[in-house]
């Protein structure tokens, strides 16, 4: 029952996440959204077309659909961004002269064709996204309250539909059928929220030399934040040996010297010196196994990332699980980057997260290497803090994508993705 244990917390945590239940809101939300700002855009912009030989009716209407398309776009980049956290830059670009120009330019802009594209687009797939997430929860949560109805229905013979109860043996069996079903609604959600982001990017994010220079502004910041983060980690180490193993070897110099000095007249003196100085000696070599493991431990290098994140796991005061994945070796510099990840994760999880265990699991998708760390501790972790931020820009440095989830009161997920090369 203990082993099973994990197993259910892993399968039933999506059921409370906050990301499962924010992308759920937006679905339902899109329903009225898309409707409304498709009516609101596309009439004016399908009307516009014939009555083109009435110039004056036709312009306005172009210009009120275009308007509406501009204002609607940057209504679903902010959603995105709210609910299913994908941030997009603004695709549009700049508009000088007069009207005339601004209204031409409007037109050979490929943005405002994509997002007259996605309003077309979204009216059908949110009205299938709504569709398939309503089967996804509401039948499970069905199954699951048919002991209610068992008592709020007369009779033993209860049709709720697709539900027949028959009894409490109905009952039993129902609850056991939206037990295994509930687990698999928030797989469901993801899988719509990866549509999305997938329509989101293609057709209201940025594209060629605008998406280029958003990338080329990220990875500015991403690497100016990792050179300050470099710097002060350089001063740390420079700190930690001056302030440690230098002052033990210091320490261990000066009771060589007095023991030398001692070895003739008082040989005791002597021998208690050079134990002194054995002692140090060790402290000092831990002192600087220690640092070097923080840096870049020996067994990440000849072992590989399973065993380095075991030994990790092995010095962590919260129990945590560990699984790799992995038939392959990721290149030196992800697996560093992952190492450096989980580290940090685990180090925040004994200090702020208070919980009982933990779990770290590693696999590969594709050419990603997809980390994730969870806790069951009491939540509200947030980028608002220095060390995830440092997190999340070295892994934006090459590429990488990290996500928080941590709703207050739990649990945490932290979940990452790094570019990988064999």
């Amino acid at each position: 029952m203990t082993s099973a244990a994990p197993l259910l917390a892993r399968a039933y945590r999506p059921v409370a996440s906050s990301a499962t239940w924010r992308a759920t809101a937006k679905v339902f939300l899109d329903l009225p959204v898309t409707w409304v700002a498709g009516l609101a855009v596309l009439v004016p912009a399908v009307v516009a077309v014939p009555t083109a030989i009435v110039f004056p009716v036709s312009m306005v209407c172009a210009v009120v659909a275009m308007v509406g398309n501009r204002l609607a776009a940057r209504f679903d980049r902010y959603r995105l961004a709210t609910f299913l956290d994908l941030d997009l830059a603004n695709p549009y670009g700049t508009r000088s002269g007069g009207p005339w120009a601004r209204f031409t330019g409007e037109l050979r802009d490929g943005a405002t064709w994509r997002s007259l594209a996605y309003r077309v687009v979204a009216i059908p797939q949110a009205a299938l996204a709504g569709l398939v997430l309503s089967a996804a929860w509401c039948v499970p949560f069905a199954a699951l309250s048919a002991v209610a109805w068992i008592w709020l229905l007369p009779g033993d013979q209860i049709d709720l539909g697709p539900l027949h109860l028959a009894g409490w043996a109905g009952v039993g069996a129902s609850t056991l059928v939206g037990l295994v079903l509930l687990p698999m609604a928030p797989r469901l959600v993801a899988a719509v929220a990866h549509v999305e982001r997938g329509l989101g990017r293609w057709l209201l994010g940025p594209r060629g030399d605008a998406a280029l220079t958003e990338r080329i502004e990220q990875v500015e910041t991403s690497r100016a934040r990792v050179v300050d983060a470099a710097e002060v980690e350089r001063r740390r180490i420079e700190r930690d040996l001056h302030d440690g193993a230098q002052q033990r070897l210091v320490a261990l110099a000066m009771n060589l010297g007095m023991a030398k000095e001692k070895f003739t007249t008082d040989p005791d003196a002597a021998r208690a010196l050079v134990d002194e100085a054995h002692a140090e000696s060790k402290r000092a070599l831990v002192e600087l196994r220690d640092l070097a493991r923080g840096l870049h431990p020996a067994v990440l290098t000849d072992r590989g990332l399973g065993p380095a994140l075991s030994a990790v796991a092995a010095r962590s005061p919260v129990p945590v699980e560990v699984r790799v994945h992995l038939v392959d070796r990721p290149d030196a510099t992800t697996e560093g980057i992952a190492y450096f990840v989980v580290c940090e994760a685990l180090a925040n999880v004994a200090k702020h997260s208070q919980a009982t265990r933990a779990s770290v699991t590693v696999s590969r998708l594709g050419g990603r290497l997809v980390i994730e760390v969870a806790d069951d501790g009491i939540g509200g972790a947030s980028f608002a803090g220095s060390g995830l931020v440092g997190l999340r820009d070295r892994v934006q440095a090459v590429d990488g994508w990290l996500q928080v989830l941590s709703p207050p009161g739990g649990p945490t997920t932290i979940l990452a993705e790094l570019p990988c090369a064999s």
